[in-house]
C-alpha cells in the first residue's frame, strides 16, 4: 500500500488531498503543527522547517500543501520547499507540491506569466510562489511534481470528479474559464501520485 505524508493537512487543499488518498485505500499520515483536523488516523506533529530525513522515511510519496500569505513570511514558500528537497535528496520519495496558478505562462516562448497582469498589491504571493518554483526546477536530485490549480480554485466548489490535464501554459475552457475546486484538484494530485507520470515537471489542472 502507497504511504503518504501530506504536510499542511489541516490546511483546505491539504485536508481534502487527505480525504481523497483514504477514499482510495492509501496509508495516509496528517503532518501537522498542531492538533490534527483530518480524517488521517496517523499523524505527525512538528513543524514543516523541523522536519528530518528520518520523520519522512518509509513513505512513498510526500505531498507538500504549506502555503503562508504573510507578507513578511512570503519568503518561506521558497526555504520550506528547499528544505523538504534538502532531506529527501537522493531518496526514492516523490514530492508532490501544491503549487500556483500566477506562475503558468501565457505565452508560448514561455516569456509572460499570469501573473504579469495581477494588480499590484496581490503580486507577492505568486511571485514567491512561482520563485520556489524556478529553484525546484533547478534540482535533479529529487523526484518532484508540481501541480499549478487553474486561475479561480474554488475552495467550496463542487467536486464534479472530472478535471482537464494541462502543461506550463495557462489554460481554460471553451468559454474562456480557467476553474477547478479544490475537491477536484484533489482528484489530479491522488492521481498523480498513483501514476507517477510527471516527474520533474509541473502540470496544471483545471475543469
Amino acid at each position: 500500500m502507497t504511504a503518504i505524508a501530506v504536510i499542511g493537512a489541516n490546511g483546505r487543499a491539504g485536508s481534502r488531498i487527505v480525504d481523497e488518498a483514504l477514499n482510495r485505500g492509501f496509508d495516509v499520515t496528517a503532518v501537522v503543527r498542531g492538533e490534527n483536523r483530518t480524517r488521517a488516523g496517523k499523524t505527525i506533529v512538528k513543524d514543516l522547517f523541523d522536519l528530518t530525513a528520518a520523520d519522512l522515511t518509509g513513505f512513498d510519496v510526500v505531498v507538500d500543501a504549506f502555503g503562508v500569505f504573510d507578507p513578511a513570511k512570503l519568503s518561506e514558500h521558497s526555504t520550506s520547499l528547499a528544505h523538504l528537497a534538502d532531506i529527501l535528496s537522493g531518496t526514492s520519495v516523490r514530492l508532490i507540491v501544491v503549487g500556483g496558478a500566477g506562475s503558468l505562462y501565457t505565452n508560448a516562448g514561455h516569456t509572460a506569466q499570469l501573473s504579469d497582469g495581477f494588480p499590484d498589491e496581490i503580486k507577492p504571493v505568486p511571485l514567491a510562489m512561482g520563485k520556489a518554483l524556478d529553484e525546484l526546477r533547478r534540482r535533479d536530485d529529487v523526484r518532484w511534481t508540481y501541480i499549478s490549480p487553474a486561475a479561480d480554485f474554488q475552495a467550496d466548489g463542487k467536486r464534479t470528479g472530472a478535471y482537464a490535464l494541462a502543461g506550463e501554459e495557462y489554460s481554460t475552457d471553451d468559454d474562456g474559464i480557467s476553474a477547478i475546486s479544490y475537491a477536484d484538484y484533489a482528484i489530479a494530485v491522488v492521481d498523480e501520485i498513483e501514476r507517477g507520470s510527471h516527474i520533474g515537471q509541473r502540470i496544471s489542472v483545471r475543469w
